[in-house]
């Protein structure tokens, strides 16, 4: 029993200087500017990194973008980020996106995440739903190097996808069933 009580404050002081690090500024950016100056970045370093998502920027309905979120557990878990939904080259609104966890897991990251919204149904989806449950509502696929590189603007049928990029960390893999994403005000 005492090495499991060892073990875990040991490994809630590693969480506990980890986390931050992780973390970019945006993470903890409370004004909107510097959240679409880090939306700006995220976006530059995705479509460098994945052609397919400039693709399927043309032709998107709106792009929801998080670009720092922070994720850490150790039985208990959770993760935190604030993004911004954007339309064309203009941002339309703020959102953050939360999840809280309870299971074996142990670690902390950081990655970055957007959702390509392809319908005008699953785009008003987001802005009517006062906090939107991911795995509840409109259909969504996660791009992987494999489906990115076969992806193209006619071959994109459903709702939403949803690239995830700039993964820093050691934790288990990546996954949005159960985050909760609701729209907020930034100072």
């Amino acid at each position: 029993m005492y090495k499991y009580v060892r073990f875990l404050g040991i490994a809630l002081i590693l969480m506990a200087l980890v986390v931050p690090a992780l973390g970019s500024r945006q993470a903890l950016a409370a004004k909107a500017a510097d959240i679409d100056r880090d939306v700006d970045s995220a976006l530059q370093k995705l479509y460098a990194s994945t052609p397919a998502a400039k693709e399927l920027s043309k032709v998107a309905k709106g792009i929801l973008v998080f670009p720092s979120v922070v994720k850490a557990g150790f039985i208990f878990g959770g993760q935190y980020g604030v993004g911004a939904l954007r339309k064309g080259d203009k941002t339309v609104g703020y959102y953050n996106t939360v999840e809280a966890s309870y299971g074996l897991q142990a670690g902390a990251q950081a990655f970055g995440y957007a959702l390509f919204f392809m319908t005008d149904s699953a785009l008003e989806y987001i802005k009517k739903s006062s906090g939107w449950e991911i795995g509840v509502g409109p259909s969504i696929v996660v791009v992987d190097k494999g489906l990115a590189s076969s992806l193209t603007t006619t071959t994109a049928k459903s709702d939403i996808y949803a690239f995830f990029f700039d993964q820093k960390g050691l934790m288990g893999g990546l996954g949005l069933k159960g985050s909760k994403i609701t729209q907020i005000t930034p100072d």
